[in-house]
């Protein structure tokens, strides 16, 4: 039996200084299996972003364990987490973080490219027609809408073909029709590469499109 893509064991995380330190995770337990797709349900400023992350590795947790793809990674250094996300994990942020100066093919090339991918342009093009954007190829994102962003942010997650897609917030900046097609095409292309998916959300219409919800308040975690 394959690993769990996620162990969270009993995770704390407090944030701030002195008379503003605030406990954001507490004692928070959660497992991820390959495949599986996992909502976090919660309001805003309930410890959901903070959650994933420490799951990517961006926050280090003050106490408990965390394994991403069956790695510990409490006590690894910057380089070797960047390159366990690099070849594990696709992340999906609400505020789509494309660069401005690069096209939509060089935006999903560029980073396969930094990794060392042969066929980083072709790949690239690939998951770019896989998500509608066959025609947008050479767009800025100033040209693209606020969908089409997404969906490119979607094509440079999964192009690299990770075991684990992080979204967090995948719809906040999109109208609601919109929304719904992007979270179709989020949910169709995890499926696809049959890659575990952690889907950090506020709206109860995109969690219970996925087979487990678990709910935050807090910094609490429960089924």
């Amino acid at each position: 039996m394959s690993q769990p893509l996620i162990e969270l064991d009993d995770i704390r995380l407090t944030l701030g200084e002195g008379d503003v330190r605030t406990e954001i995770l507490k004692g928070v337990s959660l497992t991820l299996q390959p495949g599986e797709k996992v909502a976090v349900l919660g309001p805003s400023g309930s410890g959901k972003s903070s959650l994933m992350a420490v799951v990517a590795g961006l926050e280090r947790a003050d106490t408990g364990q965390v394994r991403l793809a069956g790695e510990e990674i409490s006590g690894m250094n910057e380089d070797a987490l960047a390159r366990l996300r690099g070849r594990s994990l696709g992340i999906i942020l609400q505020a789509f973080h494309l660069l401005p100066t690069m096209t939509a093919l060089e935006n999903v090339s560029v980073p396969l490219e930094l990794a060392g991918a042969e066929d980083a342009r072709d790949r690239a093009a690939h998951e770019l027609e896989a998500v509608g954007l066959s025609h947008r190829l050479s767009h800025y994102p100033a040209q693209l809408s606020g969908g089409e962003q997404q969906r490119v942010a979607i094509a440079r997650a999964t192009a690299p073909r990770p075991r684990l897609l992080l979204a967090d917030e995948p719809t906040g900046n999109l109208d609601s029709k919109t929304g719904a097609a992007i979270i179709d095409l989020l949910f169709e292309r995890a499926g696809k590469a049959e890659a575990g998916l952690l889907v950090i959300t506020h709206d109860a219409a995109v969690a219970a499109r996925a087979d487990r919800t678990v709910h935050m308040a807090d910094g609490y975690l429960t089924a």
